[in-house]
């Protein structure tokens, strides 16, 4: 049964591949050709439709590969089959039978119960007619074994040899034994302190230091990832992130600690602090970079407006900031959370178009990387749109 329902999910992709193509033109009518933009319409439609959505990642495992050697999960199958028109994957099922497929499973069925059958009468005993009657064993106690009487004439009696009171030891013995028997413990004892001591050296003598992270200009927590490289001398850097409104908490037991922070929409910080003196909480302002947020800004701007003409002075509006901010030649990266296409170039023109079309997914936009000239245009963007279970941890 598992490879004709595999064979039924190949056909439930091509009644949602047709179900889509009905009302929109994507770059290709294949959907497994479809990637970027297409697959954020389709995720949208199947909102819409379906009132459920699939993450970018599980469309890249079932949709990318045909045919797929593994189910989705039933969730997921339901879902696709509303989507196509059906009421459920096994209203769907029902009404795709292949060829004989019913009879096929009737007729296995029928050989299985006879085969069954006819090894259940081969194996059954010939029944005697006359019951034989159980013969019940008792168990016959010996006669000497009475144990409740007691019978104490004539017994013999085992005499014991007296113990002599000359045979008392010495008082000095039982101390040198004891000192004897736990000298090894004594010992072991001395080692694992020793021991326990030397690994929790770097423990016991450090300190710890807290370090959190506010916007300058609008001192509130920073909106971003940081990336904090702690610097050793002799050594090689230590990478750390943290999550945005979290601090950052070092253990050490230096006196110096040199690290540098960066993060997307902020200038990178050089932090040198001499640790002999300096306060075991602090808080470090970052300078915001205007142009680097006004792209941010403007890429996740909500151009939804009241009426259709608002709506395209909205995005006409968008265009035109992204288009000021956005150099012609910059290099722009999407990041997808698969295997098979890790990662995908776009121009400034695509980049443009795509957070200018009015779709929820834009609310998950994080940016990794952007980087800017002297003149304060935007040269380089790297972004992911997270996943919704991934904007949830």
């Amino acid at each position: 049964m598992a490879d004709l329902d595999l064979l039924h999910f190949e056909q439930l992709k091509k009644d949602v591949q047709s179900q889509y193509l009905k009302e929109y033109t994507p770059s290709h009518d294949d959907i497994s050709k479809w990637k970027g933009i297409d697959i954020i319409y389709f995720q949208e439609d199947l909102r819409k439709k379906a009132k459920g959505n699939i993450s970018e990642k599980s469309f890249y495992t079932y949709f990318k590969t045909s045919p797929v050697t593994k189910l989705p999960r039933i969730d997921m199958l339901n879902l696709l089959s509303i989507y196509a028109g059906y009421d459920s994957w096994y209203e769907f099922k029902k009404q795709h039978l292949f060829a004989g497929e019913l009879l096929q499973e009737i007729e296995n069925l029928e050989d299985e119960d006879l085969k069954e059958l006819e090894k259940t009468v081969q194996l059954a005993p010939e029944l005697p007619k006359t019951e034989i009657p159980v013969q019940k064993t008792e168990i016959q106690a010996s006669e000497n074994s009475d144990l409740q009487k007691t019978n104490t004439d004539n017994q013999p009696v085992n005499k014991t040899t007296p113990v002599s009171k000359d045979l008392t030891p010495s008082p000095d013995f039982p101390k040198k034994n004891f000192f004897k028997k736990n000298a090894w413990a004594f010992i072991t004892s001395i080692l694992i302190t020793i021991t326990g001591l030397l690994g929790f050296k770097d423990v016991l003598f450090s300190k710890t230091y807290k370090y959190c992270f506010i916007d300058k200009d609008r001192s509130v927590n920073v909106i971003n990832t940081l990336d904090i490289m702690v610097i050793k001398e002799n050594e090689s850097p230590i990478m750390y992130k943290i999550k945005p409104g979290d601090c950052f908490l070092y253990s050490t037991k230096d006196k110096n600690l040199k690290m540098r922070i960066s993060a997307p929409f902020y200038e990178p910080l050089d932090v040198n602090r001499n640790l002999e003196n300096a306060p075991e909480e602090e808080k470090i302002e970052l300078k915001p970079d205007d142009y680097k947020m006004a792209a941010y800004y403007f890429s996740i701007k909500d151009i939804k407006g009241g009426n259709p003409e608002e709506q395209v002075a909205l995005i006409k509006q968008k265009r035109n900031q992204l288009e000021n901010l956005i150099s012609n030649n910059a290099v722009i990266y999407q990041v997808y959370d698969n295997d098979t296409y890790g990662i995908e170039r776009l121009d400034k023109q695509k980049y443009i178009t795509l957070v200018t079309t009015p779709t929820t997914s834009l609310k998950n936009l994080n940016v990794i990387e952007m980087k800017k000239d002297n003149n304060g245009k935007i040269i380089s963007i790297k972004f992911k749109i997270a996943s919704t279970d991934e904007k949830n941890k």
